[in-house]
């Protein structure tokens, strides 16, 4: 029997485009499936180590390795990796989004063509890779009762805690479930204020929020976490109740993002509710490891 090794992910996917030139799409889709997985597990089996240095290497190397495929891709990954070793986050206009021909696999950044100058399919056909699959992943509807629940979640794997369980530090160094709780309240805050200035002004600019840097500054927070908790659920009830008042058409109002460009209040809201269930999975871990 081969081996997971053996499969040829390149060969997977030559074979999906063949299948759909026959109109076998769901045997085209099985195999890219299978390809994205095959990619995804060889790169899960790789050293993810998180510091920055590392990484602004590794980008500086793929860089010179892909001017071949697109010079264009290979300078915006060089002005990301400068962005990041200046301790930042490179905002859209130094790494604008990439659009790839599903047909050839030509790369282009900014707006998709109107035709791909390799094999001449229509731009329209490009597939977008946004910055995170969390402003597509939900609709309307679906991301307003996600918002809903997940404060409800939280207080269930909160429920009979101590203060001293909540602000006790993991081994690793990580956050504590306060920093989890104190986040879910930093990031609320910003969707309900984001909220409103798409609804008072026209094409808004969006401020790009570190968010995920405030998690520890204990300045201006309550002193328990609970309260923390409710400060967050009581703000989240009061958005909720926003939201369900304006027209529906209100949900594709757009702004301009400084990090990922042109947004919708869909998208913000799918953004929002998705990036909270990442959070879960890691109070769940905590709680057991107490």
């Amino acid at each position: 029997m081969r081996s997971i090794q053996d499969v040829d992910v390149i060969l997977l996917l030559s074979l999906a485009s063949r299948l759909e030139s026959e109109g076998q799409y769901n045997l085209a889709k099985l195999c890219r499936a299978a390809a994205d997985s095959l990619s995804r597990r060889a790169a899960w089996d790789l050293d993810r180590s998180g510091e920055k240095e590392p990484l602004v290497s590794e980008i500086e190397r793929m860089a010179a390795a892909l001017h071949g495929v697109s010079a264009e891709l290979a300078d915006a990954l060089r002005t990301g990796a400068s962005a990041m070793a200046e301790g930042r986050l490179p905002l859209i206009h130094e790494t604008p989004h990439p659009y790839v021909c599903r047909t050839c696999g030509h790369l282009t950044l900014g707006d998709a063509v109107e035709k791909c100058p390799t094999c001449g399919a229509w731009g329209g056909t490009f597939q977008w890779f946004p910055p995170v699959y969390w402003l597509e992943a939900l609709d309307p509807r679906a991301a307003l009762e996600q918002l809903r629940q997940t404060p409800l979640d939280v207080a269930a794997l909160l429920e009979g805690l101590s203060e001293e369980a909540m602000t006790r530090q993991p081994p690793d160094g990580g956050w504590a479930i306060r920093n989890i709780i104190a986040h879910l309240r930093d990031a609320q805050g910003v969707i309900a204020a984001r909220l409103d200035q798409f609804l008072i002004e026209d094409d808004p600019v969006l401020e790009s929020k570190a968010v995920f840097a405030w998690a520890k500054d204990e300045a201006t927070r309550p002193p328990s976490t609970r309260e923390i908790f409710a400060a967050y659920h009581a703000s989240r009830l009061e958005m909720i109740a926003h939201f369900e008042a304006i027209p529906f058409v209100d949900w594709w109002r757009t702004g301009r993002h400084e990090e990922f460009g042109v947004v919708s209040i869909k998208q913000q809201m799918s953004y929002f509710a998705a990036h909270e269930l990442t959070h879960l999975p890691q109070i769940e871990r905590l709680v057991r490891q107490r």
